[in-house]
């Protein structure tokens, strides 16, 4: 039978949102200044990994799947993170080209949501942020077949330390070939601040051809 506790606790939880406003008046001029406005707001509020955000991807078929990543690069251009290009999310975006991703700041009472189209960040900028990770991070993208099933931990221990004793002598460890950043180009961006009685300010960025329309959109 159901918990009887969880279903009586589930509908009773809210959170009154009274952090903040937005209105059209303090909306910076770009999408790209806002959303670094809110993120280096989110850094000083010291919000847990604020630069986190859920990427959302479909397959082919238009099945649907979600997962954290980090953002590492944000411009007029668009946002970029890095992964393995054998993953899940990586086929998914080769196959579809489009992508959405969220930046969930609870603590503020805010989040921001991007969607649009996705192209492979250049081998330049690939390897200029490749060598700003710590080496551990760059022998473990090295080591994991990302996505793939395993038969156990020791066999990624084994994997890694394998790569360790590969690059034993490297003073720098390249790209790997199957590793890269991948740029969301919006198309739409919203900025969300929650308000009183769920009359929440939305106010996005929308990609018109002609430049971008800012609009406010109903709760």
């Amino acid at each position: 039978m159901p918990d009887a506790d969880v279903n009586i606790a589930l509908p009773a939880m809210r959170v009154s949102y009274e952090a903040g406003v937005l209105d059209e008046s303090s909306l910076a001029e770009t999408w790209h200044e806002q959303l670094k406005l809110w993120l280096d707001e989110a850094i000083e509020f010291k919000i847990p990994e604020p630069n986190a955000m859920v990427l959302a991807t479909a397959d082919r078929e238009g099945r649907p799947s979600s997962r954290t990543v980090l953002l590492k690069g944000l411009d007029d251009r668009g946002v970029v993170f890095f992964t393995n290009y054998t993953s899940n999310k990586s086929h998914d975006l080769l196959a579809t080209r489009y992508a959405s991703a969220t930046f969930p700041w609870f603590s503020m009472q805010r989040q921001v949501s991007i969607r649009g189209g996705v192209e492979k960040v250049g081998a330049a900028e690939t390897a200029e942020y490749w060598n700003s990770r710590p080496r551990g991070s760059q022998l473990g993208a090295w080591a994991s077949p990302q996505s793939r099933v395993i038969t156990g931990r020791n066999t990624l221990n084994s994997a890694l330390n394998s790569v360790r004793r590969r690059f034993a002598d490297a003073e720098q460890i390249p790209v790997p070939p199957h590793w890269g950043g991948w740029r969301i180009r919006p198309e739409i961006v919203e900025f969300w601040q929650g308000r009183e009685d769920r009359m929440h300010d939305r106010l996005r960025f929308r990609d018109n051809r002609d430049g971008w329309k800012v609009e406010r959109l109903a709760p």
